[in-house]
């Protein structure tokens, strides 16, 4: 990465119009509406795509997935079948962490559930 003067950058944020003494853009000068793009209400959960509903039970998916793997090299483990070791620790630790984060999203989402039907109108 190079350091430049400031004359000498030159600004893509800004649509190329007017410019100003250092060689910007004019920041106040208007500019075209754009299209949104994607965000929380790009999506709906009942079409096809990347809903909500859809995260959170592909989120769900793998939360169980990695639960089963964890499982199944602790079983190994037990059993004598299960050469290494560190890959059953790091399974175990992956899995718990997930679990972590599932039990606080899941009690994020219910806080902002019971503050949304303690509102009043």
């Amino acid at each position: 990465m190079s350091i430049l003067p400031v004359g000498a950058a030159t600004s893509s944020l800004w649509p190329a119009t007017e410019t100003t003494q250092v060689g910007l853009t004019d920041p106040t000068s208007p500019t075209s509406p754009t299209a949104p793009v994607g965000g929380a209400g790009g999506a709906s959960s009942t079409s096809g795509g990347g809903g909500f509903a859809n995260v959170l039970g592909n989120a769900l998916d793998s939360l169980s997935a990695t639960q089963s793997n964890a499982d199944n090299l602790a079983t190994q483990a037990a059993t004598g079948g299960l050469t290494n070791v560190a890959d059953y620790m790091v399974a175990a630790n992956e899995a718990n962490l997930q679990t972590q984060l599932t039990s606080a999203v899941r009690n994020s989402a219910l806080q902002s559930f019971q503050s949304i039907m303690g509102m009043q109108l």
